[in-house]
């Protein structure tokens, strides 16, 4: 099965005031580290879905080799992303799987993604979610047989309520590790 990663990255930021994917992280910007450590990640394709600011995003973020899908219905909210997203995936890409990655959350460790795919390949479940403790999170692995579906979300809510109404689509993995998402002047630190 080949995979593609799919940084979701088009909010508007409304807490922060201004384009997180903009904020200082290292040598880089938020985005530009969430691209360079999703390349790290057993992927064939990285694709970044931006939208607000767009212009100055790619101008100011080294996005390397990732494709860039613009979506114009940011305002709706993540599920717009992920129509967006996997509907690029679906006319461009002949991956058979979606890794779904936050592009808010620049801690996620590559040794969670390798045990999400392990953990995935033993099951014959559609979608494999990680665990921390009692609470379900990202990244979020895809079988293209499920795409359809998720394109048809609306508004600002992601996958989570579509995972439990059908619990028989996804495997839970493991607890894995905590990520904190940044949307917070106070939070804008890589600490």
């Amino acid at each position: 099965m080949s995979i593609a990663a799919v940084i979701l990255a088009a909010g508007g930021s409304r807490r922060l005031g201004r384009p997180k994917q903009l904020e200082p992280w290292g040598d880089t910007n938020l985005l530009g580290h969430v691209v360079a450590r999703t390349n790290e990640f057993p992927v064939e394709e990285v694709w970044v879905v931006v939208g607000h600011e767009a212009d100055r995003i790619l101008a100011e973020t080294d996005l390397g080799e990732a494709g860039v899908v613009e979506n114009p219905e940011w305002e709706e909210g993540i599920a717009s992303s992920i129509r967006v997203g996997l509907d690029a995936l679906t006319r461009l890409s002949r991956c058979d799987q979606a890794l779904m990655v936050i592009g808010d959350q620049p801690a996620v460790p590559v040794e969670v993604v390798h045990e999400l795919l392990a953990s995935h390949a033993r099951s014959d479940k559609p979608v494999s979610v990680p665990k921390y403790r009692y609470t379900s999170g990202n990244p979020v692995l895809v079988d293209r047989l499920l795409w359809p579906r998720l394109m048809s979300l609306e508004g600002d809510e992601g996958a989570g309520r579509l995972w439990q109404a059908h619990p028989e689509w996804s495997t839970k993995c493991g607890s894995l590790f905590f990520l904190r998402v940044r949307s917070t002047p106070r939070e804008m630190s890589p600490t």
